[in-house]
């Protein structure tokens, strides 16, 4: 096992709540507003960098099989035990937005709110719970050495 850069990787699930707590806001009180899509396009932008961030890091620090893609990310994360397939499928359509939030966003339809947006906040808090459980599984035994 290489370094896994724990701190980092806590700083970025250390967002979480903020987002989360963003997106049930604006799911409660949307109205379509230009701002509103705008927040929304920002919650789901940095809840993709995120996920993939963290995949990122542990995919190095553990020497996983490189990623070839976002997608990729979620799939060899779930391929090694890190999150279950059910929450991998979710975390696939959203790193799936980079591009049409990143690229496309002169055609990204911000009057609309998005399908994901409704399980957004119980799937980053379950991926969170997901990721420490797994740094605690994997590295505690380890450190206590």
């Amino acid at each position: 096992m290489y370094y896994v850069n724990r701190e980092g990787i806590e700083r970025r699930l250390d967002c979480i709540p903020e987002l989360v707590a963003a997106q049930r806001e604006l799911n409660e009180s949307w109205t379509a507003s230009t701002l509103q899509g705008l927040a929304q396009e920002r919650i789901l932008h940095l809840a993709l960098e995120i996920v993939t961030d963290i995949g990122s890091s542990l995919i190095d620090g553990f020497m996983m099989r490189d990623a070839s893609s976002y997608e990729d990310i979620v799939d060899v994360i779930a391929g090694e035990g890190v999150i279950p397939e059910a929450r991998a499928q979710a975390l696939r359509r959203l790193v799936t937005l980079r591009r049409p939030l990143v690229q496309d966003y002169d055609r990204w339809p911000r009057r609309e709110l998005h399908p994901l947006s409704g399980e957004l906040p119980e799937l980053l808090t379950a991926f969170a719970e997901d990721i420490r459980a797994y740094l605690r599984r994997e590295l505690d035994p380890w450190e206590k050495r």
